[in-house]
């Protein structure tokens, strides 16, 4: 009998509720913070809510989960005869939600391999999907990591916002980079780079943006075994016709996958996100 390895992510994993309950994958909730209120993403508050309160101008600001909330999913993992965990994160270069993890899996009653993925949203998601997979395979926690990082190495994201602020306020962008592009009045196009959120291009227009994407997301798929997440924030017409026009171009596509972003991400990004995660199989 194979050895049942518990997989263990959190929510800006952005995975469809279906297939975390289909593959018994857990996520942890972080935190947002709406004035002096504290709400967990994914069962508190709503990303339209989140929408409105950025739009409005209100405070916003998220935070990790603590180490307790991770301990307490370690130990229910143990309860439920898991014999080991693997438990996959959202970039350390974003949150501290790693070290949070780390913190907890010292006491776990059973091991556990805690690991920065330098991913997020569904590129994190395909991460712990490659992790649930090799362990229903019969994989042991190696196997289940070797198989995250393995799909992190070669997963891609890519995003367009309206405006560089939300990043710049929440530390997640440098303060030149987004003044550069309030200065140009230009269009930014990001990316994921070593775990980090970096501009890749400036476009003068949002449809410029979004057409240059499809390039970009097109070109990365290539045309072998790929996986695509299309997601949005207050956007689902832009998203639904860059998904459309992703299914027309993309020989090799096995899954799309369109989402809005949950509050943690929105919170930094702001309404008008329009971004994709291109994850070859």
């Amino acid at each position: 009998m194979s050895r049942h390895v518990a997989i263990v992510t959190d929510s800006t994993a952005y995975l469809p509720r279906q297939t975390m309950e289909r593959h018994g994958i857990t996520a942890v909730p972080l935190t947002v913070v709406l004035g002096d209120q504290s709400f967990e993403e994914g069962t508190e508050i709503s990303a339209r809510s989140l929408a409105a309160a950025l739009q409005k101008r209100h405070s916003v600001t998220t935070s990790r989960p603590s180490p307790e909330v991770f301990a307490a999913a370690y130990r229910a993992a143990a309860e439920a005869g898991a014999d080991g965990v693997v438990s996959l994160h959202l970039s350390a270069e974003i949150s501290g939600t790693y070290d949070a993890a780390l913190l907890a899996a010292k006491d776990a009653p059973v091991p556990v391999r805690v690991v920065d993925t330098g991913m997020v949203a569904m590129a994190l998601g395909f991460c712990a999907l490659a992790a649930a997979e090799a362990a229903e395979q019969g994989g042991d926690p190696d196997d289940a990591v070797a198989a995250a990082e393995k799909r992190a190495a070669g997963t891609s994201a890519y995003f367009y916002v309206d405006t560089l602020d939300y990043l710049r306020r929440g530390g997640r962008i440098g303060a030149a980079q987004a003044l550069l592009g309030s200065a140009l009045a230009v269009k930014p196009l990001l990316a994921l780079d070593d775990g980090r959120i970096e501009l890749r291009e400036k476009v003068r227009t949002a449809s410029k943006a979004i057409a240059r994407l499809e390039e970009i997301v097109a070109e990365r798929a290539g045309t072998g075994p790929v996986d695509i997440a299309v997601h949005h924030l207050a956007a689902p017409d832009r998203a639904e016709r860059l998904a459309e026009r992703l299914r027309a171009r993309v020989p090799g596509l096995v899954e799309l996958h369109v989402s809005e972003v949950g509050a943690v991400i929105g919170a930094h990004t702001g309404p008008g996100l329009v971004g994709a995660v291109v994850s070859p199989r």
